[in-house]
């Protein structure tokens, strides 16, 4: 159309254009078309505005729909607000999110299922269990209809949050279920350790013909890896191969713990060569020192950006207290630009969310929070618990290694539901990476000797602490 130089593009005709590129998405376009909209005069149409908004927030940028958003004070409607609160959940600016929620009802905008779709999710990511029952409060209340993508989310919500028992009831309660709602039920009851109830959820959907996908695989792969069950998932990996599905790398890589975590390194090592961090990983409790070195090679060599390679490395070099090689792994990241993302534990405390990151005074009330540190610390010690120094991965003494485990994320994370919160009040944390194994040591003690129920939700799966044990089985 453009080459052809007639008729001219109009308001309507790069609305289209923008609603294309969010699908795909394709970003580096979308902005192009921004820049032809501004050239033409275009950008002040409504429908123009809200193909940008909808795009930038799709592609998460959400600075840039902010400043889209920012500029729409006369066309604020419901595909506006639903798309700016989408972009935030989808980035985990939880707080973000529900504060632009409240602001649309001030407006007088009435959200429908679409919103509370993106609202549910945010509350799904940042594992906020108490805003997500008040969000449902809310659609209850206003008559919103639950659909298939809403009930899904609500299942999701719950899950994530640890309150898988009220995600089954709302997947049993819905009427109509798709292999999304099968899968986020089955992959619910795999991150808390369930496998048997997973796994039975899976053989029901077969059995009704529902066809699943690579994700609802993710669920049962996963199931049978957080419990040990080798034959089952290599029965799985071959009934999905079967049926026609595509494995996705998030497939491999459960298929590469399932293997690891059952002492079968050669066997993960022949299965796939394409998932060479997940063997790394693998290998540190290992002195084969043959696959480590071949796993980083390759690493780098198909990712030479991608900072967790650096850290696992980095890592596997503190352990073995190799600080020469820690050294220089850290120079090659800065001298490639590799940025490295930050653990980051949250808890969520009269419906808002807290983020804390290692040794953390940036929280307004940390010295109160580092006052119970200080007492947890001396019933730890009192219990006997001497502390996993090689988790610190730094080239300093015992002493300061100690003091840098008391300030893990999820520690102060903990010590802060403990300041805020009474029994029989459950302790809920999420956290962005996986749980350090001193720290999940010590959420072990801290549960047995304050009577607290504690559950954290790490990168791979749930762990619910109470008494002195884990969910998990330290198996994880």
């Amino acid at each position: 159309m453009l080459r052809a130089g007639s008729p001219s593009p109009n308001s309507f005709t790069v609305a289209f254009a923008l609603k294309a590129c969010a699908t795909v998405p394709a970003l580096g376009e979308g902005r192009q078309l921004h820049s032809q909209a501004f050239r033409q005069g275009l950008e002040p149409s409504p429908y123009v505005q809200t193909g940008l908004l909808n795009l930038y927030a799709r592609c998460e940028e959400v600075a840039l729909a902010k400043s889209v958003f920012d500029g729409m004070a006369e066309d604020r409607n419901l595909v506006a607000w639903s798309s700016m609160i989408g972009g935030y959940s989808r980035v985990g600016m939880v707080n973000e999110a529900l504060d632009l929620f409240r602001d649309m009802q001030a407006a007088g905008v009435n959200p429908d299922e679409v919103t509370m779709v993106s609202v549910i999710s945010a509350c799904a990511k940042a594992g906020a269990l108490d805003l997500g029952r008040s969000v449902h409060a809310f659609i209850d209340r206003k008559g919103i209809t639950v659909d298939l993508e809403l009930s899904t989310a609500l299942i999701d919500m719950y899950a994530k949050c640890g309150l898988i028992e009220r995600a089954r009831l709302v997947f049993d309660a819905m009427v109509e279920r798709d292999t999304k709602a099968w899968s986020a039920m089955i992959v619910g009851l795999a991150m808390h350790g369930l496998a048997e109830d997973a796994l039975a959820i899976f053989s029901r959907m077969l059995q009704l013909k529902i066809r699943p996908n690579n994700v609802t695989f993710i669920g049962v792969l996963s199931a049978c890896a957080h419990n040990g069950l080798v034959d089952d998932g290599q029965r799985y990996w071959s009934t999905m191969q079967e049926m026609g599905i595509k494995a996705s790398m998030e497939n491999y890589g459960c298929m590469v713990d399932l293997l690891c975590r059952s002492g079968l390194l050669d066997e993960a090592y022949s299965f796939v060569t394409i998932i060479w961090r997940n063997l790394l990983v693998a290998s540190k409790s290992s002195n084969r020192t043959d696959i480590v070195g071949l796993a980083s090679k390759k690493l780098f060599e198909l990712e030479p950006q991608n900072p967790e390679n650096y850290v696992l490395l980095s890592n596997l070099y503190a352990l073995n207290s190799q600080w020469d090689r820690v050294r220089y792994m850290r120079k090659k990241m800065k001298d490639n630009n590799v940025t490295v993302v930050a653990g980051c534990s949250s808890i969520e405390i009269n419906s808002y969310l807290h983020k804390f990151v290692v040794s953390d005074g940036s929280h307004p009330e940390i010295k109160e929070i580092r006052v119970v540190l200080r007492e947890i610390a001396d019933r730890v010690l009192r219990s006997g618990h001497k502390p996993w120094t090689a988790a610190v991965l730094h080239d300093v003494g015992e002493e300061e290694k100690e003091i840098a485990l008391c300030e893990h994320s999820e520690r102060l994370a903990i010590a802060y539901g403990l300041l805020k919160t009474k029994a029989p009040h459950v302790i809920r944390v999420v956290k962005n990476l996986r749980f350090c194994p001193d720290c999940h040591e010590v959420s072990k003690i801290i549960s047995k000797s304050y009577g607290r129920e504690i559950i954290v939700r790490d990168r791979v799966r749930f762990h619910r602490f109470i008494g002195g044990s884990c969910s998990c089985k330290d198996f994880w």
